[in-house]
Order: structure tokens, then C-alpha cells, then sequence
């Protein structure tokens, strides 16, 4: 089961229209079924997240195993359930950066067409970037404009704009990613993280470069699973909670002081942390080095935490 998962609630307004979005990222594989409502907005009926490590090796291999697509399919496959008992019919399905860089990708993009009965779009940097930002930014009331990225398993996708994303970068440096390539020590030794830390810092030049408008933005908005688990830490969550997270404006000094206790940590101790679960706890110093450098190279003092991100962008892009 995962940490987002809701219960179905199937509803006596039967009209109204459902639908599925469905996220194969490098780390975790996620569902979100939704309901558009009378007002036109919509209501999620059920967000579920299992990791399934699609990108485990890629970077060094250029190719996605055998065992992860497995993992990922199988995920599918009970996704698929969910989808028909909710009676969906209309469903939008994603890839990303592991799949962008395997060499097999193709291998897997109709594998998983073959389960879900309808295609699975392999996206480029830049949509990601534009569905983050359109699902983080849906009904904001924090001031424009936004700096969104959502640090993914494999890239982190920028997107900087006001009522739209005006312009973006796809950055390779992820939470696994960064770990494989070098946390490789338990605790990781300072040399390792240095060496993290160094890599994202060149990474974040080129976002500089390519979003020069991106300091004038009033509003950090930080998405995916290292901003949320960071962030169930800082607020000592034993179980996650929406209502806790969504929206948690997260300083830099809260941040720096999480990375000080988990990176000093060996693997059980940060596994005891409140807020961190045995399916992140591996990936999580890497996911940390990039978030850390985000707010020290671009000098925000505060991350707002969100909940909606790409799932809901392809929601909200099936109900309009």
C-alpha cells in the first residue's frame, strides 16, 4: 500500500465525469483517479504511490532491467483494477526520465500499453515541466510569480511563470540518480557528499542560464517524494498527512538542519527519523543534496510544500 493511497468513493452523481492519470516515474509508479465536480474543478477519489525503482541502474546501463519493469508492471496491473472498479473510461498515462534514457524504453512503453489498453506517452522535459507547474500552481493563492520544480527520481524539472509556465529546464539530477552515482557509504563520507553537492551545484548553473527570470519569482514551490519526506521530518509526522503537508511553508534553516541529521546517519537510524518510510530511506541523501543546494544556490528562505504535481495537471488537462 502506498503512503498517498485514499479509499474509492464511488458517488450516487454517476454523471459526472471520471478520470485516471497515471505517472511511471524513475522512483515511484503513481495513480490518481478524480471526479470533475458541479463547479467545474474536481474532486481526487483515489491517489495511490508504490515505489517500483524503474530507473534502478539506468544511468550507469542505459537500460532499464528486467526486474524493474516487472515491479512497474505488476503495479499496473492492480492499478488497472482500481481504474475499472472506479468505472473510468478516460485515462492519461506517462513516462519519464528513465525511460527517456534507456535504450529499451520502447520495450517497456508497450508492455505497459498492452496492460492499461491505451498508450503510454513518453514525455520530454518540457511537458513535465508544464504539467507540474499547471497541477502545483491550480488554484494557488501565494504570490506570482512561481518557481516550481519537482525533483523526481531521475530529473528535476523547473518551471517559472505566473498563470502559465513561461519558461523551464529538465535537469538530470535526481534522488536516485545522485545516490547511485555517489552515496556509497553508510553514513556517506563528506567526500561523497561534496562531491553530490558539487555535481548539482554545475546542474543548477545551467537552470540559472536557461530561467534567468527565475529570482524574480515570489514563490518557491517544491514537489515529489524528498520535499514531502522532508518535510513529514522537520514536522516530526509519524503518518503522513495531506492537510499537514500541503501547502507547509518549509524554511531553508529547517531544511539544513534535517540534511545534517539524516546525512550523519547510518541507514537505521534515519529509518527510526518520524516521516521516513524503508521505501525512501535509500534514496533520500541524494534526494537531500539537491533540495539543499536548490535553496543555497538560488537564496530562497522558504520552500511551500505541494501535494498537487503532475498527476494533477494531467487531470485537470483531461476535464478541460
Amino acid at each position: 500500500m502506498g503512503r498517498y493511497e485514499y479509499p474509492v468513493k464511488v458517488s450516487v452523481t454517476l454523471n459526472l465525469h471520471r478520470v485516471a492519470s497515471i505517472d511511471c516515474g524513475t522512483n515511484s509508479t503513481r495513480l490518481m483517479i478524480a471526479q470533475q465536480t458541479e463547479d467545474n474543478q474536481y474532486e481526487v477519489l483515489n491517489r495511490r504511490q508504490e515505489v517500483t525503482r524503474l530507473g534502478e541502474g539506468v544511468d550507469a546501463s542505459r537500460r532499464l532491467s528486467t526486474e524493474a519493469i516487472d515491479r512497474v508492471l505488476a503495479t499496473l496491473l492492480s492499478f488497472k483494477e482500481e481504474i475499472e472498479f472506479a468505472g473510468v473510461k478516460q485515462i492519461r498515462s506517462i513516462a519519464t526520465s528513465a525511460v527517456r534514457d534507456a535504450a529499451n524504453g520502447n520495450i517497456f512503453l508497450e508492455a505497459a500499453q498492452g496492460i492499461l489498453g491505451n498508450k503510454v506517452e513518453l514525455l520530454s522535459g518540457q511537458q513535465e515541466a508544464e504539467l507540474s507547474f499547471l497541477g502545483a500552481t491550480h488554484g494557488m493563492e501565494g504570490e506570482a510569480p512561481y518557481l516550481v520544480f519537482d525533483l523526481g527520481g531521475g530529473s528535476t524539472e523547473f518551471a517559472y511563470g505566473s498563470s502559465a509556465c513561461e519558461q523551464f529546464y529538465s535537469a538530470n539530477i535526481g534522488c536516485v540518480r545522485i545516490t547511485e552515482k555517489f552515496i556509497h557509504t553508510d553514513p556517506p563520507l563528506p567526500e561523497e557528499l561534496s562531491a553530490a553537492l558539487s555535481l548539482v551545484e554545475l546542474h543548477l548553473t545551467d537552470v540559472e542560464k536557461k530561467i534567468p527570470r527565475l529570482n524574480e519569482a515570489n514563490t518557491l514551490i517544491g514537489l515529489a517524494g524528498t520535499v514531502t519526506a522532508t518535510a513529514m521530518i522537520e514536522q516530526g509526522l509519524q503518518a503522513y498527512s495531506y492537510d499537514a503537508i500541503h501547502h507547509y511553508p518549509m524554511t531553508h534553516k529547517d531544511m539544513e538542519e534535517v540534511f545534517r541529521i539524516i546525512v550523519t546517519d547510518e541507514r537505521e537510524s534515519r529509518l527510526a527519523n518520524p516521516g521516513m518510510e524503508e521505501d525512501r530511506v535509500d534514496v533520500i541523501v541524494g534526494g537531500l543534496c539537491v533540495l539543499l543546494q536548490i535553496m543555497r544556490q538560488f537564496h530562497f528562505a522558504e520552500c511551500l510544500v505541494s501535494e498537487r504535481d503532475i498527476l494533477d495537471g494531467l487531470v485537470i488537462k483531461q476535464l478541460n
